[in-house]
């Protein structure tokens, strides 16, 4: 693929905010923009944001820190457009893993579901990759991050709803869980990659961006 001149947006959570990093030129979309000579990159990545809605103590449930509500605020003139996330829905979202037959936000499937059919009508001509939550501490924990007050699934189950309901959109996924090389329960790899083992810091995001840049390179 031809990536010079093109526009991307980036739909994420704190790591593509830049939490763990020295500046935000060291994001790895921003790190992007001058290797592939990108015309513009919009990052519109924010802490906490989730896949899934989130219940709240009357039943009812808020869209206002998931993927969807903030997609729909995006500019919809991109040519490629990268989603990363769901490590927020794991470690503090209270919303249920679900099963691939759901079609709402009120579970992590469902809200995968609505977001790919929304950003695949929404940009039909444009490069939509989805990334995998990375390794993270905790992450076989039954309570997320030690946030929820009930169990949940551990964090690869995630990653694998992510990679079944983009196959059922033709989604192609950059498995950040299985091929970025952050494991950030291995000491060595936190302290140079991780150091509060959930943000990426400045080589950790360069990583990031080495994998993303093959990847997009790839089509």
């Amino acid at each position: 693929m031809e990536l010079k001149g093109k526009i991307m947006n980036v739909l994420g959570d704190s790591i593509t905010e830049g939490i763990g990093v020295s500046s935000k030129d060291k994001i790895y979309c921003n790190l992007l923009k001058d290797r592939l000579g990108l015309a513009e990159v919009r990052n519109y990545g924010d802490a906490g944001k989730r896949f899934a809605a989130q219940q709240q103590d009357d039943g009812s449930w808020s869209d206002h820190r998931n993927f969807y509500d903030l997609a729909k605020k995006m500019d919809p003139n991109a040519d490629i457009v990268v989603v990363f996330g769901g490590t927020n829905d794991f470690g503090h979202g209270n919303a249920p893993l679900g099963s691939f037959g759901d079609r709402n936000t009120h579970s992590f499937y469902g809200a995968c579901h609505v977001l790919m059919r929304y950003l695949t009508e929404t940009y039909p001509d444009a490069v939509i990759v989805f990334m995998t939550p990375l390794h993270r501490c905790q992450e076989l924990g039954k309570y997320g991050g030690g946030e929820k007050t009930v169990e949940s699934a551990p964090l690869i189950d995630y990653v694998k709803a992510i990679r079944e309901t983009a196959e059922y959109y033709a989604i192609p996924v950059l498995d950040l869980y299985s091929m970025s090389g952050i494991q950030p329960n291995i000491p060595v790899i936190s302290e140079k990659y991780c150091p509060d083992r959930l943000h990426p810091n400045d080589a950790g995001h360069a990583r990031i961006a080495d994998r993303l840049e093959w990847f997009l390179r790839s089509y």
